[in-house]
């Protein structure tokens, strides 16, 4: 047995070691009497269950339990917030002497003197010398240092009870033991602490078993005071143990302490969630409005990129009627809510540094540059669209006139060839004399001619479609059909017609006579006849032109058209002559002609005919072209009418645009009056949205015209939408940085008239009126200001006022930048150390909390504010819903991701 007295008697001196000898110089034989045992048994292992349960364990016979040591040392080290020395883990004799030896030399390293306590008769499981170790335990920890008016320990636990319980009827506290027998003392304590928890007035003296339950369950529900003792326990007994009653009124002491700490820490942690909690709900509020407009622009870009053709001229004009609805009606609300996103986002940011919290650093691609780089390709895909839709007006435009023009020469071609293959493929120069012979192949030869002047016809025809599939023409397969039905037909004529004239050839020999002046005639009349033909075609054909210069062109060349007519007429008048020689000498001759030329179908009337239609068709295509000419002009007005319309806006909004650059560098006047005069400003902007609308007008009928091009101004809608949306972004913007200031004032205590020296200071070095200051700028306005930064001391110094005021190393400072470094040291601000320290009393100096504690000690919205954030604590002596405060408050001021 290990003799603990001697070795304390030189380390214990003063009033507590008297103390604590007479208080373990107990009385062995009344520990035997079973009843005090029982009692004491019970209110101890409560006692040590209610300190092991923060390592997650306990014990459930006090005796047994601690032979070992293990739960002993684990007992000191929780009760006093220290490290013992490394239990052995071995389960024989020699290791738990060991272990409750390091337990001893703790305790009496704590200036306790043991008597007659060595650790053989705890490994031994001797309950009279365990239960005197744990009451000796007791004393040191939990009552020693209780101090009430110059008493301490069990004087000083003595004497608050009485001075709490003193008001109340029918209590008389003198001692430990039978003042305690009727149950009222322990309510009155709980009463004076907590009334919402006791009806004291309710409570009976003759009723004790009552009044001790209600007391214990009360204590055990709403102060975490574990049950120590049954009610039937003391009452049945003469006189209660004192040592136990001790024990569980010191818990009630340590409960009640600590009350005014906890609401004092409650409070300023509510102040901070309360900050932190509005901060959050701006932060939501932009992430929800930057996540709309993002999906808004994500949702519209790829309509803009579409480029679906479309298979005439009135659906690509749908699509530019869709295309300035969404202009005009869908995309200013979005402007709208792009500028009040960067609004909103300065105002957060302002009112984090206020409240001394980090910068807002939205969720990845929400950022404002992200909401730019977003609105960029927004414009640029508008850009393009618009471009786009006006190529595909031009494209179908060309594409309605080609196929137009193609089916017009292969209605002409398919008339032509109409019957040719049948007379090709008839045998009719078998019965025919040598004369009808002759003329067959005089004939033949003539159709061969007439044949060759086609040729042309049919490659105009083919370059026509083919142009048509390259330019992806919707109606091509029929196009590309057609084409080669010509094409084949073609090709079938030209063999058909060698195999003719080889027929022919062979019975050429036998027949001899020919007619040379029908010949003459089917010769010269052909090409006549299919330059008519082509003459009628060119007055049929259909032209598109943009400008003045190009219809001009057109009438040029139909006035060159109309200066050949009197050369044709002579070659008409010839071939007629021709024909009348033809009757002449039949009539001299007395000749009766047997029918037509047998060597052409082109009769002296078909010229005739096709002659009038063609003078008819001159004076129409003048008109034509002069009801173009005319629209031209219409056009140019009304290109001229846009010009000066948009040079007017665009000068305005130039000028608008250099004055508000003004007002923001000279801001004259306090702050409020400077904010009235930019809401004024920004109102008078906004009156002149009229004329925006007017000239939207004037470009609408410059689209619905057709209009492409202006050579009377430089600009176009687009850049004087672009524009306009900035100069009401830079108005509001500017708006924004006064409120901000003003903010900034208010909060920081900064008067007017030092807000006019920051900004006179700034000013002067602003040289270029940009509205930041470069790096040499701002650190000439320090040094104006009184700072030292010109030394090897001063360049460091410098370098931490840069990194405060440029966090991203733009290498400017902007004018907020600088008026929130020159008053944010002087402002006095919660610190996440404050914090801790606050959560820390809530925890009775635990390195962890609990949520039931949080949830007792803070406003219910606020606790699981709480609780919903904090990581679970994972320390050594962490227990089942430990939460770890400490993360939790350095993240408020973010020095750790919450």
């Amino acid at each position: 047995m290990v003799d603990y007295h001697a070795a304390n008697n030189q380390s214990s001196t003063g009033g507590v070691q008297t103390y604590m000898e007479q208080e373990n110089d107990w009385d062995r034989d009344l520990l035997l009497d079973p009843a005090w045992e029982k009692q004491q048994r019970k209110t101890f292992t409560a006692w040590c269950n209610s300190h092991l349960r923060k390592s997650g364990t306990q014990i459930e016979n006090i005796e047994e339990d601690f032979r070992d040591g293990l739960k002993l040392m684990l007992l000191l080290e929780v009760i006093s917030g220290e490290r013992l020395a490394k239990p052995e883990r071995g389960k024989m004799r020699v290791h738990k002497i060991n272990n409750v030896n390091k337990a001893l030399d703790f305790i009496a390293s704590k200036g306790v003197k043991l008597v007659s306590i060595g650790a053989e008769e705890i490994v031994d499981g001797n309950a009279k010398m365990t239960l005197g170790m744990i009451w000796t335990i007791i004393l040191r920890f939990a009552i020693q240092d209780i101090s009430v008016e110059e008493t301490s320990a069990k004087e000083g636990l003595l004497l608050w009870c009485q001075r709490k319980t003193a008001p109340y009827k029918n209590v008389n506290v003198q001692n430990f033991h039978i003042s305690w027998k009727d149950g009222l003392a322990f309510n009155a304590l709980i009463h004076r602490h907590r009334p919402d928890l006791i009806d004291y007035d309710s409570l009976r003296k003759d009723d004790p078993v009552t009044n001790l339950n209600n007391a214990f369950e009360v204590a055990e529900k709403h102060l975490d005071i574990p049950k120590m003792l049954d009610a039937e326990d003391i009452v049945g007994t003469l006189r209660p143990d004192e040592k136990a009653i001790m024990t569980y009124v010191s818990c009630f002491y340590h409960a009640f302490s600590g009350a005014q700490k906890a609401e004092t820490a409650a409070n300023r942690i509510c102040k901070v969630l309360a900050v932190n909690q509005e901060n959050e709900q701006m932060m939501e509020d932009y992430e929800k409005l930057a996540s709309e407009l993002l999906e808004w622009i994500r949702r519209t870009i790829p309509w803009l990129e579409n480029r679906t053709q479309e298979k005439t001229v009135n659906d690509m004009q749908a699509k530019q009627e869709d295309f300035r609805d969404y202009r005009c009606v869908h995309k200013p609300p979005k402007v709208q809510e792009k500028c009040q996103l960067e609004i909103s986002f300065n105002t957060l940011q302002t009112k984090l540094r206020l409240s001394n919290r980090p910068a807002f650093m939205p969720s990845e691609g929400r950022m404002v540059s992200d909401i730019n780089g977003a609105w960029h390709s927004l414009e640029g895909a508008e850009k393009g669209y618009e471009e786009w839709i006006l190529s595909e007006i031009r494209r179908l435009e060309r594409l309605e006139h080609l196929a137009e023009k193609f089916h017009q020469k292969a209605a002409i071609h398919e008339s032509w060839t109409d019957g040719k293959e049948a007379m090709l493929t008839q045998k009719d120069y078998e019965t025919c004399t040598l004369s009808e012979v002759k003329a067959l192949l005089r004939k033949h030869e003539a159709f061969e001619s007439d044949l060759a002047a086609h040729q042309d016809r049919v490659e105009q025809i083919a370059a026509i479609a083919q142009e048509l599939y390259s330019l992806s023409y919707a109606d091509s397969a029929s196009v590309n059909a057609r084409c080669q039905k010509i094409c084949d037909q073609w090709d079938s004529l030209g063999t058909l017609t060698q195999s003719r004239k080889e027929s022919l050839e062979r019975t050429e020999k036998q027949l001899e006579s020919i007619d040379e002046l029908y010949l003459e005639y089917a010769k010269r009349a052909a090409p006549f006849n299919n330059w008519m033909e082509g003459a009628m075609e060119d007055l049929q054909d259909m032209f598109i032109v943009h400008n003045i210069e190009e219809i001009q062109g057109l009438i040029t060349a139909h006035e060159q058209f109309k200066s050949t007519l009197a050369e044709a007429n002579k070659e008409r008048e010839a071939i007629q002559a021709i024909q009348a020689e033809v009757q002449k000498i039949a009539q001299s001759n007395g000749i009766k002609l047997s029918g037509a030329n047998p060597y052409t179908t082109i009769t002296p009337e078909s010229i005739d005919n096709k002659w009038e239609k063609a003078m008819d068709m001159v004076p129409l295509r003048d008109n034509a072209l002069q009801d173009e000419l005319n629209k031209q002009n219409s056009n140019d007005s009304l290109r001229a009418k846009f010009a000066t319309q948009a040079n007017t806006v665009g000068a305005y909004i130039q000028a608008k645009m250099e004055e508000i650059g003004r007002i923001s560098i000279e801001m004259n006047g306090t702050l409020e009056d400077q904010l009235t005069n930019l809401k004024d400003y920004q109102t008078t902007i906004l009156s002149y949205m009229p004329e925006i609308n007017t000239l939207e007008g004037s470009h609408q009928l410059i689209q619905e015209a057709l209009i492409f091009d202006n050579q009377y101004t430089s600009y176009t809608m687009e850049h004087l939408r672009v524009g306009w949306e900035q100069l009401l972004t830079t108005i509001a913007r500017t708006i924004n940085e006064v409120e901000n200031q003003i903010l900034t004032r208010d909060a920081k205590g900064i008067s007017q008239e030092q807000l006019y020296e920051y900004r006179a200071s700034f000013n002067h070095f602003d040289k270029d009126h940009s509205g930041a200051l470069m790096a040499e700028e701002f650190k000439a306005c320090l040094i104006s200001l009184g700072y030292d930064v010109e030394n090897d001391k001063g360049d460091s110094e410098f370098a931490r006022i840069m990194s405060i005021v440029d966090p991203n190393g733009s290498g400017a400072v902007t004018f907020q930048a600088f008026i929130d470094f020159m008053s944010r040291e002087t402002t006095d601000t919660d610190s996440a150390d404050q914090v801790i320290a606050s959560f820390k009393i809530l925890a009775a100096d635990k390195n962890f909390i609990t949520a039931d504690e949080l949830r007792r000690e803070l406003p219910p919205d606020q606790a699981e504010y709480c609780i919903a954030r904090m990581a679970p604590y994972t320390g050594p002596d962490a227990i089942p819903g430990a939460l770890d405060y400490m993360s939790f408050s350095t993240a408020l001021y973010g020095e750790s991701d919450l």
